[in-house]
């Protein structure tokens, strides 16, 4: 007989073993997922058995993540601006720093009864964010994976209570394939994208997490990782109404860099936003 509390501490153990940071955290939070229930749901039965199947896929968990397959794919689930997001290795997992991307959007091109673009759209988050805390009238998420925009329709569906409002109908959150704007058809207000943009050499430094795991399709960018920048902006001077705005996040080094692309395409009001860590995060600008 092995009670929760023993199995969590059990499982807390093996993982930080394993050089998992915050493993007392991602314990807790894989045997929540198991289980089926809340941390206040825990210590009202903490010293009681464990069900022998939990402890079984509780076990499996836990050694699948001292693999450092990450905790999102394993839970199948990721928080993002308030919203949750289903998530699988068709796409990057959400992270803090595209928060600073999608605040800054809403911050500086709110546009009521605005059209909105998200290119490279991965998870959907992005574009499921704007649409659920700005006031676009119509939202399109484009990429070039199936997969991923099987993810994203899902999510789009998950979330529709959250952006599903002032009028809005489900066909105003739609879903592109495309190979950039291929398939794209019209011109947006606002054009957002978080591309591809790590060198491969970088990618083989990052974290195993990220580099073994996570789609490199929707990670490496070559020219020293312009190059969706690059085709990107060139063709977002046609997709742009007058005075229509781009944004990108951008790695911390590719501030300057990533400016001069949108100045050299005739973008103004060009700017650099930083995230909490004081790197460079976001560049936007224009037309």
């Amino acid at each position: 007989m092995i009670t929760l509390r023993q199995l969590l501490k059990e499982g807390e153990k093996r993982l930080q073993e394993k050089g998992i940071e915050n493993s007392t955290m991602e314990a807790r939070y894989l045997l929540e997922y198991i289980c089926g229930f809340n941390w206040a749901q825990y210590l009202l039965q903490a010293d009681t058995e464990a069900d022998p199947q939990e402890e079984r896929r509780f076990r499996e968990a836990v050694e699948r993540r001292c693999t450092h397959y990450p905790l999102q794919y394993i839970l199948g689930t990721a928080g993002f601006m308030g919203l949750e997001f289903m998530v699988n290795e068709a796409v990057l997992i959400p992270r803090m720093d595209t928060e600073v991307l999608v605040e800054t959007v809403l911050e500086k091109a709110n546009i009521s009864g605005g059209r909105l673009l998200d290119m490279c759209t991965g998870s959907g988050c992005i574009a499921v964010s704007l649409m659920a805390h700005g006031d676009y009238s119509q939202g399109i998420g484009v990429d070039i994976s199936e997969d991923a925009l099987d993810v994203a329709r899902m999510n789009g569906i998950f979330n529709m209570r959250h952006w599903k409002k002032d009028g809005r109908q489900k066909e105003d959150l739609t879903w592109v394939h495309s190979n950039l704007f291929e398939n794209v058809e019209g011109e947006f207000d606002v054009i957002v994208s978080n591309p591809p943009y790590i060198p491969a050499q970088v990618i083989e430094t990052l974290m195993p997490e990220v580099r073994d795991y996570e789609p490199r399709l929707a990670l490496e960018g070559a020219d020293e990782g312009l190059e969706f920048y690059k085709k990107i902006t060139e063709e977002a001077v046609n997709r742009l109404k007058p005075e229509g705005w781009l944004f990108y996040e951008i790695g911390c080094e590719q501030g300057e860099a990533v400016s001069q692309i949108l100045k050299d395409h005739g973008f103004r009001d060009i700017h650099t936003v930083r995230d909490l860590a004081g790197l460079d995060r976001v560049v936007y600008g224009r037309r």
